[in-house]
């Protein structure tokens, strides 16, 4: 098991790596997330070997939470709307990723395993309780959810107004 210190520079390193991305997109050097994380770049180095290991832990990492999210208590409106708020990072990390030669669905195969178990559960709950559909299946969903984070991100202006559109189609 890696040392307490060596545990939280990895923490930390995901942590900034992913705030940096996100905001300046995913060319940012090493160096300079070494630098903001407070850490040599050796010790980058040592947690993450490559720039595009480091890509692809960050997504990992976003994946994850994102699955929690799913499997959380929160219905799928509010994740649809969490998740298209959160995709035009999420795919920026794709493509970083997949220009690498790295495939992220591959990277992210058992996650999304996990994901589409929580969305399947979270969709059965919300068709219950008579708030979605009875008609649409996981498999809707997530070609709703991949639908609806590219026509925002091609028109980010008009974000509230597709998904409250989307949002409207699911309700029964």
């Amino acid at each position: 098991m890696p040392r307490a210190d060596a545990q939280r520079n990895r923490a930390r390193l995901l942590e900034v790596a992913e705030a940096i991305f996100a905001e300046r997109g995913t060319t940012v050097a090493t160096e300079e997330i070494a630098r903001a994380a407070g850490v040599g770049i050796g010790t980058l180095f040592r947690h993450f070997p490559t720039k595009e290991a480091l890509l692809r832990e960050v997504y990992l990492a976003r994946l994850r939470r994102l699955t929690e999210d799913a499997a959380g208590s929160m219905t799928l409106a509010a994740f649809l709307r969490h998740a298209v708020e959160q995709s035009r990072v999420k795919n920026a990390f794709a493509e970083a990723l997949t220009a690498a030669g790295v495939d992220p669905l591959g990277a992210a195969a058992e996650i999304h395993r996990e994901l589409l178990t929580a969305l399947e559960a979270m969709l059965h709950r919300d068709q219950a309780a008579g708030t979605v559909r009875p008609e649409l299946r996981v498999g809707d969903i997530i070609g709703l959810l991949a639908g609806t984070s590219r026509a925002v991100e091609v028109a980010p202006d008009s974000r509230d107004r597709i998904l409250d559109v989307v949002l409207s189609g699911l309700r029964p």
